[in-house]
């Protein structure tokens, strides 16, 4: 049942120059949150990590390829699992589309899961991404930067992600989170962390939400992240049990 009020064009105007004044402020307030995020101090990656692809085995360092700046997706695919997370595979749609861009202004950007490689090639390929995607099944890479946590952890009910901010939310009770990693390498090799986004920071990379918010019925035709389907699954192929990904699919 229509719930809005009708009014006529010229209130409606009035009504939109209103709301104007909130954007414009919320515009100004993400450019200050963008401008605080990049003056934030690094950390230097000292640790290495070899991580297989399909040229085979690569280090962090070789993923920048010839850019200076690394942005690493932590999408959730535990190696026993058959398929990577719902949400994780909304995330990776996300991926591709702006990628081209990217590498053509000094930045990389890749995935990565721990799962085996042959099961990220096979998903890649079900899902049609270009993107590359890494295994870092053979090292801590997913368990360092604090998206990727034991069986006991999960037990005992808690656990440090998203900087200690969520640290007993079931919700988060998971092997596999979700998070990105931002790297700059120096010119003489050196790389540093300087981003690490996790939870609900990784809205602001999800094109898709940001289209429902300004339909008048706005995310709730989604529900929660769990009711996300993967693409191929929207004419009724059964669908993930849980954000977890333990699908059959």
């Amino acid at each position: 049942m229509q719930t809005h009020p009708i009014v006529s064009r010229e209130d409606w105007i009035k009504a939109q120059q209103a709301h104007l004044k909130t954007e414009k402020a919320l515009t100004r307030m993400r450019d200050m949150v963008a401008a605080e995020r990049r003056a934030l101090p690094w950390v230097k990656v000292d640790k290495n990590y070899v991580f297989d692809s399909n040229a085979g085995p690569k280090s962090l360092a070789d993923l920048f390829g010839g850019n200076s700046q690394l942005i690493v997706h932590h999408l959730m695919f535990h190696p026993d699992w058959e398929a990577a997370c719902p949400g994780c595979t909304f995330q990776a749609d996300h991926i591709d589309g702006p990628r081209i861009h990217l590498e053509h202004h000094d930045v990389s950007i890749v995935g990565v899961s721990r799962a085996p490689l042959a099961k990220l090639n096979a998903y890649k390929k079900r899902l049609g991404w270009e993107f590359e995607w890494v295994s870092s099944h053979d090292s801590d890479f997913n368990r360092d930067f604090h998206v990727t946590f034991t069986p006991e952890e999960i037990a005992k009910g808690h656990i440090d992600y998203n900087f200690g901010t969520i640290v007993e939310d079931p919700r988060y009770f998971c092997e596999e989170l979700p998070g990105i990693s931002v790297f700059f390498k120096e010119p003489d090799g050196d790389i540093f962390l300087t981003q690490s986004i996790q939870a609900r920071g990784l809205d602001l990379l999800m094109g898709a939400h940001h289209y429902f918010d300004i339909t008048p019925k706005g995310r709730s035709v989604v529900g929660t992240p769990d009711t996300i389907k993967r693409r191929d699954e929207y004419e009724g192929a059964a669908q993930s049990d849980a954000c977890c990904g333990r699908s059959a699919a």
